[in-house]
């Protein structure tokens, strides 16, 4: 991408200063991404505030039409995007062209859907309907995992109830957004969709913003707590999906090389940059050794490399600061358990890390207590189902989990305790847009995807007739 441009009410515009984008590969910078002030938000907000009433008022059906535009046009630039995409956020090009492609997925699944007027009485006293209708201007903030494809999971719902956007991707990925936003420029009226960049200064203004009707947030519990604060002010509608620790059970029936390497795989996809990763697997104590070599081999024979380089399987750290962060929790990996793989900075330039398999450690480790957002993965023993259950459910987070088990009956009745928004039997990382996705306890607020994920960007409204 030659020039990024921010797009504001219709026009591709310059910042008022730039940023490096940096390879995560390389350590260095290849782009420079314009950035916008607050009096650029402020024509932002009121680009997409005045282009509102036209938008919401123009028929469904011609509102679809210009979604699936905008997916048709994603999906013919797809090697665009997907190179793009690897250099700024590192994953390899085969996941950078599934993320592409889901996203336009992701677009055509809300463009087929429709929220209908519920009749929920009509008799000869009366008549009751609900009705659902649009919110105004959202401001979308998301980050940098997968930035294009969750920019879609707010993007679509949004038009499609009849709302306009304002988006503000995160400050180390901002370039496969504004590339998108050169396809709405393109498609969309004037002021329906908004991209502005930031350098982590503009999250404030945008989510207490007077003219910004809801916040839809995807990062961390932390500045997830932050938004809902400055939300309140005025009374925004907030979407919130936050962090969260996926415990991965792994019942005594399961056979262990194959729930390994199916394990192995939902915990490093994206070098275990995903908010539903499995960040810690329990183990029955009878398969444990074998269990642990087979993560340990898997985690051996992987390969680290540039996201742009054929047969990388694993791409680097995302962005310095979480490289840091993960290097000092290698550190107490080493003490509070014993490293069964990996362990290691990859010397070269860039933000490599070795995927690391720790086992022999307890529920205190920090390692399982808290969220890594990376390429490791504790393995703990357990000894009796519903002590296990109860260790899997005592932290604060509960986004996913999963069951592993040759028992589908047994597997389902033990997820069925797993206190998540979603608990999967025998997979992991099975998204849908069509199926709602919540958070439960530290791990989000609200839903996304599915209908009722698209309700989220509406207000339901009650008509109650009297018949006389």
């Amino acid at each position: 991408m030659s020039d990024p441009k921010l797009l504001i009410n219709g026009a591709l515009r310059d910042g008022v200063r730039t940023m490096d984008v940096i390879n995560p590969a390389t350590g260095g910078s290849f782009a420079a991404c314009p950035l916008a002030d607050e009096a650029l938000l402020d024509e932002a907000v009121a680009g997409a505030k005045a282009a509102f009433p036209a938008w919401s008022a123009r028929p469904i059906e011609e509102r679809a039409g210009l979604v699936i535009a905008l997916a048709d046009a994603l999906q013919a630039r797809a090697g665009e995007f997907s190179q793009l995409l690897t250099r700024e956020q590192g994953k390899p090009l085969d996941q950078a062209g599934m993320e592409v492609m889901g996203a336009a997925f992701t677009l055509r699944a809300f463009a087929a859907m429709r929220l209908e007027p519920v009749l929920l009485k009509d008799d000869e006293k009366g008549k009751i309907v609900e009705l659902r209708k649009p919110l105004g201007v959202v401001g979308a903030i998301t980050p940098w995992n997968y930035p294009l494809m969750l920019l879609m999971n707010k993007v679509g719902p949004a038009l499609m109830a009849g709302n306009t956007v304002v988006a503000k991707p995160a400050p180390t990925t901002p370039l496969t957004s504004l590339l998108f936003g050169t396809l709405c420029a393109d498609i969309m009226p004037p002021g329906v969709v908004n991209i502005v960049c930031d350098d982590n200064d503009l999250g404030p203004a945008i989510t207490s913003h007077p003219d910004i009707a809801k916040i839809s947030f995807t990062g961390s519990t932390e500045t997830g707590k932050k938004v809902m604060q400055a939300a309140a002010a005025t009374l925004k509608r907030v979407t919130l999906e936050l962090g969260g620790n996926d415990a991965a059970i792994v019942l005594d029936d399961a056979d262990p090389v194959d729930t390994a390497r199916r394990i192995f795989q939902g915990a490093m996809a994206n070098a275990g940059q995903v908010c539903i990763a499995i960040k810690r697997a329990y183990v029955p104590e009878a398969m444990y050794e074998i269990f642990c070599e087979e993560l340990a081999q898997l985690a051996r024979v992987a390969i680290v490399d540039d996201g742009s380089r054929q047969g990388a399987q694993i791409g680097p750290i995302q962005n310095r600061a979480q490289f840091d962060k993960l290097r000092a929790l290698l550190k107490t990996c080493a003490d509070e358990g014993q490293l069964a793989a990996g362990g290691d900075v990859i010397d070269r330039p860039g933000y490599f890390l070795a995927p690391t398999i720790v086992r022999d450690v307890d529920d205190n480790a920090l390692i399982v207590r808290e969220e890594q957002f990376g390429p490791i993965l504790p393995i703990l023993k357990y000894h009796d189902l519903d002590d296990v259950i109860a260790r899997a459910n005592a932290g604060n987070y509960g986004l996913g989990g999963s069951i592993w088990s040759a028992d589908e009956e047994r597997a389902t009745a033990a997820a069925a305790r797993i206190q998540s928004g979603t608990v999967w039997v025998n997979q992991h990382l099975a998204l849908n847009p069509t199926v709602p996705f919540r958070g439960a306890k530290s791990s989000g607020m609200g839903v996304e995807l599915g209908m009722d994920g698209l309700k989220e960007y509406t207000q339901a409204s009650i008509i109650n007739i009297k018949r006389q």
